[in-house]
């Protein structure tokens, strides 16, 4: 998902810490009796706790959302963590995954919904046996921020369905699965940035960058995951690139250094590389200081990552990431428009530089950094 591109920085006591919601005049949680409040308090705990252990990524920028906002990413974020914890239950019968999927939107409003034992870890496990805390705490959110988030759940949740038993083979696949899975989530988090008031009401309106900046970061994550993903029994790389190289998915595993497995990876990579453009191009319409900061850092990072496994063959090995070192300055040097820009810039050029032979892959890869840095310097 969008949402895994960060490693958590800060206890679970520090979150909820952070979180506490302000009385404001706009924006202030629903009206309650002092012990409602605590109930709700209780429960908004419970939900940061679970965010920072669920997430090795996510945790660390969402405290520094604005109050309000940040009650309403979390819970956004953990619906969504529990309806992609079904989806990745391999144990999980597909007749009965398959309408849960499907449903389990209406899920944000059942206090009584619980499950015992699905989930692949035991943070994904406890998640979804308390799931009544995470609907009461979704019920004391605003009305806009409910509408968002059951509406995005339901349509990710159909999208999943619709690939349980379908295989990612074409591009054009590959395209509807990211967006399902991520691109709606940038969807999503537009709605609730504009509709708050934090940010322009036309965000609502800019449905193809938004969906852009979750296709970064899902197409990054899939292709880096190759190899955890390939022994969990689910790729979901497009079989219309790497079908040209290979005869099944497995095979890249035991030819990770032969050429045309280098070149598999590139061409994969290129099709990533397409959405960064239109990423930077999102970024340079948000006005919200914090919100910047929330949705530029992954980007960032997102696009490190890809120069990481540029024409690495390490990808089909383990799963391979960018430095701490590298992320904390991605993390602590991010802050405007300008320093996305000059890290954007810094990593394209390293990719093109990687990209330095006649190979019709590197061809291609040139023409989208090409492409890319003319967006940059505009934007």
């Amino acid at each position: 998902m969008i949402f895994e591109m960060f490693k958590s920085a800060l206890a679970p006591a520090q979150f909820f810490a952070q979180s506490k919601t302000k009385m404001k005049e706009e924006g202030q949680p629903r009206q309650s009796s002092l012990d409602q409040q605590e109930d709700i308090d209780a429960d908004l705990s419970f939900c940061f706790e679970m965010l920072a252990s669920v997430s090795r990524s996510f945790s660390a920028v969402i405290c520094q959302l604005p109050d309000g906002m940040k009650e309403s990413v979390c819970l956004f974020y953990l619906v969504l963590r529990a309806l992609d914890t079904v989806e990745d239950d391999m144990d999980f019968p597909e007749e009965k995954k398959i309408p849960l999927l499907q449903s389990f939107y209406t899920k944000c409003w059942d206090e009584s919904f619980s499950m015992n034992g699905v989930g692949d870890t035991p943070e994904y496990r406890r998640l979804m046996k308390n799931f009544p805390k995470v609907v009461r705490a979704f019920k004391g959110q605003e009305d806009y921020a409910q509408a968002t988030i059951e509406e995005i759940t339901k349509r990710m949740g159909n999208g999943m369905a619709e690939f349980i038993q379908k295989e990612v083979d074409t591009i054009a696949d590959f395209d509807r699965y990211c967006h399902y899975v991520a691109g709606l989530v940038g969807i999503g988090l537009s709605r609730l940035f504009a509709d708050s008031g934090l940010e322009k009401p036309e965000l609502r309106e800019m449905e193809d960058l938004s969906n852009a900046i979750g296709m970064t970061l899902q197409k990054t994550n899939i292709i880096r995951d190759y190899h955890e993903d390939m022994h969990a029994g689910r790729v979901f790389l497009p079989k219309e690139i790497w079908g040209k190289y290979e005869s099944t998915i497995e095979a890249f595993e035991q030819n990770f250094d032969k050429p045309s497995s280098i070149d598999c990876l590139n061409e994969l990579l290129n099709n990533a590389l397409l959405h960064v453009a239109d990423s930077l191009t999102y970024l340079s319409r948000l006005e919200n200081e914090r919100i910047f900061k929330f949705t530029a850092i992954p980007q960032v990072m997102a696009l490190a990552t890809l120069e990481k496994l540029y024409g690495n063959k390490e990808v089909f090995r383990s799963n391979v990431k960018i430095s701490k070192i590298v992320a904390t300055k991605l993390i602590t040097q991010t802050r405007t428009i300008e320093d996305a820009k000059a890290f954007f810039t810094e990593f394209m050029r390293k990719i093109a530089a990687k990209a330095n032979t006649d190979n019709k892959i590197h061809q291609q890869t040139q023409e989208i950094v090409r492409q890319s840095l003319k967006v940059i310097a505009r934007s």
